[in-house]
């Protein structure tokens, strides 16, 4: 059984994207900080960011299938919007 078996379908749908939107900025931002310990030879603080940043998304992603399959597939193209509006900013 869901959390909210009653929340409409819209508001799945917008509490999904934007939950989606605000975990994938904050993921995809952190890739040039982990790249930065990385390369810098903090191989454990790394991988621990590394950790966090999975493990947050996963642990959204798997919160989110309990409001419904809508709020998962809105929070999931929430993340692929977040990463291509970071990556892009990120380019010269």
């Amino acid at each position: 059984m869901t959390g909210w078996p009653l929340l409409p379908l819209a508001a799945q749908l917008g509490v999904g994207l934007l939950v989606g939107l605000l975990v994938g900025a904050l993921h995809f931002a952190s890739l040039a900080p982990n790249l930065r310990l990385f390369g810098g030879g903090r191989v454990l603080p790394a991988l621990a960011l590394q950790l966090l940043r999975v493990g947050l998304s996963v642990a959204v992603l798997a919160a989110l299938i309990r409001v419904g399959l809508a709020a998962l597939l809105a929070g999931a193209a929430g993340l692929l919007l977040a990463r291509q509006r970071v990556l892009r900013r990120g380019r010269p």
